[in-house]
């Protein structure tokens, strides 16, 4: 791992179901929203009971530049797209030096989107992709 594309001070290692699907620069739609009911209790006038319901989970959504790891995206989508089934997995935020900060375990990841790069010789950006998954719930491991 002592590609340059790695020189920036965090990314991430992702892996489902037993496939590591390499590193990527930027990790967002990490969160979780708790759906709240209203209960007015006959004879209190003071508050509404505010009672939780559902926990919603947003997709995480990752980019990176184009690699070889690109290549094991193209694998696992092919794969997974024969037979969709839910899949655990691991997200591990890594400083460069391959040291951990902080990892994920997250249930029951489904491919929502992969958009792959756009090439364009003329310009100096790296050709980017990004992969968006769903899933039933995180906790760090």
């Amino acid at each position: 791992m002592t590609d340059s594309i790695f020189a920036t001070s965090v990314f991430f290692r992702l892996a489902i179901g037993g496939n590591d699907l390499g590193a990527f620069h930027t990790c967002s739609g990490m969160g979780a929203e708790v759906e709240m009911e209203s209960y007015a209790e006959g004879g209190n006038n003071g508050f509404t009971w505010q009672l939780p319901g559902r926990v919603t989970w947003s997709n995480i959504t990752l980019t990176r530049p184009v690699t070889a790891d690109t290549a094991k995206i193209a694998r696992w989508l092919d794969e997974t797209l024969k037979r969709v089934e839910p899949k655990d997995g691991e997200i591990v935020a890594l400083k460069p030096d391959l040291t951990k900060i902080i990892s994920w375990q997250v249930f029951g990841i489904v491919p929502v989107r992969w958009q792959g790069p756009s090439f364009d010789p003329a310009s100096s950006q790296a050709a980017v992709e990004t992969l968006e998954i769903a899933h039933e719930g995180l906790r760090p491991s």
